[in-house]
């Protein structure tokens, strides 16, 4: 097997990470200008992966002066009895808390990455998935944006739910404590199937 296609072969088992990207404000400001949209890129396994606005300490910046400047970094490693490269997430930011899969981060807190995760910090969303490969030394990542909320997309509220708009979390009330009509004269009915 010559060189050339011992590369191809690696290049086909790198691991991949596909982030998605939802902002609120993502169609009226430039957001997302310096990120390769729509490419894969090969990121060194040995190195975090960081995002923030510092195009100088991240590999990936956002053009938000609301991010900060080291917002979050993801870390590559191997355990010793898999050949899987998996991640961990850490948040790098002193002033916002991150939440993972609505597992709350505080700064430089870390967690083992899912193998689909909804990260979300300040109005940003963003869907990570990771595809397994099998090489050591790099990974790709490839960065997309959503045209709409992924939480409002998966989140799975039941009847029995009620959204609360700050959070855009679905809190559960027990039966006792819902109420099937209005409070008040203002507030419409809630729709129970």
């Amino acid at each position: 097997m010559n060189v050339s296609q011992t590369m191809e072969t690696e290049e086909d088992l790198l691991t991949y990470l596909h982030i998605k990207l939802y902002h609120p404000q993502q169609n009226f400001k430039g957001l997302y200008g310096l990120l390769p949209l729509g490419t894969r890129r090969r990121h060194p396994a040995d190195e975090p992966l960081k995002l923030g606005r510092d195009s100088q300490t991240c590999a990936y910046t956002l053009v938000d002066a609301k991010v900060s400047r080291k917002q979050l970094s993801l870390q590559a490693y191997r355990t010793p009895h898999s050949q899987e490269m998996l991640f961990t997430i850490q948040n790098l930011s002193q002033k916002c808390r991150m939440s993972v899969n609505s597992v709350m981060l505080g700064y430089l807190e870390r967690m083992d990455l899912p193998d689909k995760a909804l990260i979300r910090f300040g109005e940003y969303e963003m869907v990570v998935i990771r595809h397994s490969g099998e090489a050591k030394g790099s990974f790709e990542v490839e960065f997309e944006v959503l045209a709409v909320s992924p939480f409002r997309e998966t989140c799975m509220c039941v009847p029995s739910m009620t959204p609360v708009i700050e959070t855009s979390s679905c809190v559960s009330y027990p039966n006792e404590l819902r109420v099937n009509g209005p409070l008040e004269t203002d507030e419409t009915l809630m729709f129970h199937s």
